[in-house]
């Protein structure tokens, strides 16, 4: 998944917005918080994504070639993808959708109305 599909895909999800920030970093929130980064990480030129995920696919992820804890983020249970070939799009796109779920979630049932998130 290229950056322009990547921002493409987080645009189509509900109430998000994308600043950029830390450099270059397309950086996707929702309700100002932040579900999924695209950025070329440290001394790194290609682009890797990063996303906040649950418990149980943090613990899986992070044991598997292509996958590492996102650096400053891993506490929080964020996975970056090292190497584009792990995840399909289709798989991208599951995981980013799970983890803009995940930080919906965490906002007031308030943050989730006035979003529209909470029908």
């Amino acid at each position: 998944m290229t950056r322009s599909e990547f921002n493409q895909f987080c645009a189509s999800l509900s109430a998000t917005t994308n600043v950029i920030q830390w450099g270059n970093a397309s950086v996707w929130k929702v309700g100002g918080k932040i579900f999924a980064i695209c950025s070329a990480w440290g001394d790194d030129i290609e682009d890797k994504v990063a996303f906040k995920c649950s418990g149980l696919s943090y613990s899986l992820l992070s044991d598997q070639e292509g996958f590492r804890p996102a650096p400053y983020l891993a506490r929080a249970k964020w996975i970056q993808v090292t190497k584009p070939e792990a995840l399909t799009d289709d798989e991208l796109r599951d995981y980013i959708s799970a983890a803009h779920k995940i930080i919906s979630a965490k906002l007031t049932r308030k943050q989730r109305a006035d979003l529209g998130l909470i029908v």
